[in-house]
């Protein structure tokens, strides 16, 4: 069996295109970003949120790392504003929720702006574009996020979305759980 963040790394590789426009909502440490940067190639952009500078730094180094940091604009922001950076047309956009790995354990993602981002993540896809949602579920407030998810997306539209539910039910410790929309 695959993890959540190995199927939601899956789910993009096989929906963005080459030169397209993608999402990283939550930066952290920068993995879905580079795995976006890869992905969109030299003519294509990702656009990475986070709140925390040291995410932001943290993701600008593992970019330069790589050689491509000039494919992605970093902005110090919360996710549930990337309408204000990011024009419609998106291929995929990747939440990874909770708090930064290796950061402080206080600063998570909360369910009303998840939800909102999530809300303005589904403005800006375009047909045929996939949301991955990778939620963490083990920290204080972890289970409300996941809930509040669980909530708003079961409720999508079958006509306009297609939305599936990823988790292992007999795991200890509560592994990762992963939403993906794909906009029909």
């Amino acid at each position: 069996m695959y993890q959540a963040v190995e199927v939601s790394h899956f789910l993009v590789s096989q929906t963005l295109q080459y030169g397209e426009t993608a999402v990283d909502a939550t930066a952290g440490n920068g993995h879905d970003t580079l795995k976006l940067a890869r992905l969109v190639g030299q003519k294509g952009r990702v656009y990475a949120f986070d709140i925390q500078q040291n995410a932001v730094d943290k993701t600008a180094c593992l970019l330069v790392d790589n050689g491509m940091r000039s494919r992605v604009e970093l902005i110090r922001d919360g996710h549930e504003k990337m309408e204000q950076y990011v024009e419609s047309g998106v291929g995929a956009v990747m939440f990874n929720l909770g708090y930064l790995p290796g950061g402080d354990h206080e600063l998570i993602t909360s369910p009303s702006t998840t939800v909102t981002a999530v809300y303005k993540a589904l403005d800006i896809l375009r047909r045929g574009g996939v949301i991955t949602i990778v939620s963490y579920t083990s920290h204080e407030g972890g289970g409300k996020e996941r809930d509040a998810l669980l909530g708003e997306l079961t409720h999508l539209s079958q006509r306009e979305y297609q939305v599936v539910h990823y988790a292992f039910v007999n795991q200890i410790n509560n592994p990762p759980e992963l939403f993906a929309v794909e906009k029909l």
